[in-house]
């Protein structure tokens, strides 16, 4: 899931969390399971619809955060153009597109609070096995978060790489992108530290 709720506001944005994310499960079942090019084709194209319907403007902000995904297809194309299976390339490329384009329509049109909700309640039998429910809402909420924080700062990297050089960034830009991402990461440590952690939910067990 890379992308935060559209300030667009569609039909499915009042539908219940757990039926759009049981949807989703089965989608993605369904995609993997099929090594049709044709199935894979149909597919993108009723998700491509899907994006559509709301209007230009949720149109352009959904397929905006599926850009970072680029260079995976480039590979996976690249790579089996290279082993002889362009076809088998096609499927898995239209399938990982597919599949996140799925899963990112679903939390554009799902808050963070539903989806906590949902997560609360699968997971709530085994809170009595242990299981910190708090740790794990807030990794969740943290990796939702943070995935379309880390993709922009990625694309200002090579923005600036591209300002400075005239040679494309690729590899290059990898190690200040994980520097930013461990920065990010000290920096959110302590924040939560300094609001104390899981402290207060370990006093009250």
């Amino acid at each position: 899931m890379i992308s935060l709720t559209s300030p667009v506001k569609t039909r499915a944005h009042g539908w219940p969390a757990g039926i759009k994310l049981l949807a989703l499960c089965v989608a993605s079942v369904v995609l993997f399971a099929a090594p049709y090019l044709w199935f894979q084709a149909v597919a993108a194209c009723v998700v491509l619809v899907l994006y559509s319907l709301p209007g230009r403007v949720f149109w352009q902000y959904g397929l905006r955060r599926i850009r970072p995904l680029w260079p995976f297809v480039v590979v996976v194309l690249a790579w089996h153009l290279l082993t002889g299976a362009p076809q088998l390339g096609a499927v898995i490329t239209l399938r990982m597109l597919t599949a996140v384009a799925l899963a990112n329509l679903v939390t554009m049109t799902t808050t963070l609070e539903a989806m906590m909700s949902v997560i609360r309640r699968l997971l709530a039998p085994l809170s009595r096995l242990g299981l910190n429910l708090r740790a794990v809402e807030l990794a969740t909420a943290m990796v939702i978060r943070f995935t379309p924080v880390l993709a922009q700062k990625g694309a200002a990297l090579t923005l600036a790489w591209r300002a400075r050089a005239r040679r494309r960034a690729g590899w290059r830009v990898i190690v200040p992108f994980m520097v930013l991402a461990l920065d990010d990461a000290d920096h959110v440590a302590e924040a939560l530290r300094a609001r104390g952690g899981f402290e207060l939910e370990k006093e009250k067990t």
